[in-house]
């Protein structure tokens, strides 16, 4: 447990989105430190200084946190990522840019895995419901600026390409990363070659496929 004084109970909104802001960075550091799958939510509380009890009057589930988490993960991706739409042009810049700004965010990765697994499953119907309605505001965003790349794309089309593209990061990210002493047992077998995965240029291979393949259809 950190050494600073037990959170006391907010009493203005000010004070209650200070005190949710500290628990999402709290899980979020967690979160970079080792699998979310083995985060609970007194891990957390002990990490901000709070009984898991008090905690729940914030966040209803570590799921919800992690919910919380993930949206603001597809903000901060959507804006860079629209940023790197601006300057592409064509099928292969459009992969390289996904595949890219999602290399770089690991974390983003884990959680687009867990999401429809575990963090839309203990959860409010409301906490889906915010959640769901913002991932479409980022969804409009980064379709737009797909098209903008490759105006000769369809927007169905560019939305495809979004869900091909968080699905498989989160699928590869888990691939990838595996345990240091399964990875020594992949590289020191020959035979296990193939469960070797480099994240970013597969990703990158595959979205240019999906991109060729959906130009033609057009």
């Amino acid at each position: 447990m950190t050494d600073s004084a037990p959170f006391q109970r907010a009493r203005s909104a000010e004070a209650k989105a200070v005190r949710e802001r500290a628990i999402l960075d709290a899980a979020r550091t967690l979160a970079a430190e080792r699998s979310i799958r083995a985060i609970t939510l007194t891990d957390i509380a002990e990490a901000v200084a709070m009984h898991k009890s008090a905690m729940l009057r914030y966040f209803e589930t570590r799921e919800e946190i992690f919910l919380r988490l993930t949206a603001d993960g597809w903000a901060e991706w959507t804006a860079v990522l629209c940023d790197r739409l601006a300057d592409a042009s064509g099928p292969a810049e459009v992969a390289d840019a996904f595949a890219t700004t999602l290399a770089a965010r690991g974390l983003l990765c884990d959680l687009f895995a867990q999401t429809p697994m575990n963090l839309e499953r203990n959860v409010s119907v409301e906490a889906v419901r915010a959640y769901k309605l913002a991932i479409g505001d980022h969804l409009d965003r980064i379709a737009a600026a797909t098209r903008g790349a490759v105006p000769a794309l369809s927007d169905e089309a560019a939305r495809d390409l979004v869900a091909v593209a968080t699905s498989i990061a989160g699928t590869f990210w888990q691939i990838s990363t595996p345990p240091p002493e399964i990875a020594a047992l992949y590289r020191a077998d020959p035979r296990l070659g193939h469960a070797l995965v480099d994240f970013e240029p597969r990703l990158s291979r595959i979205l240019t496929a999906y991109l060729a393949g959906s130009l033609i259809a057009a």
